[in-house]
């Protein structure tokens, strides 16, 4: 784990959940930088409304498909 940058460590620091930016913003279409970069936004930017907005955004981003593998 030492040799992770500081930034992937932040990401760290909130617990999994089920849905995350990055998820329901293009999932696999994007590069590691970017999801990385929208990981970290959620930990510095983390509120009760965020969470909930993921979650409405979550069942059209799985039934559409974009971005799966």
């Amino acid at each position: 784990m030492e040799a992770w940058r500081d930034d992937a460590r932040r990401r760290l620091e909130v617990r999994p959940g089920m849905t995350g930016i990055w998820q329901v913003s293009g999932r696999s279409e994007l590069d590691g930088a970017t999801w990385l970069r929208m990981d970290l936004r959620y930990v510095d930017e983390a509120t009760l409304a965020l969470d909930l907005a993921l979650l409405l955004r979550t069942l059209p981003a799985v039934l559409s498909g974009r971005g799966a593998w």
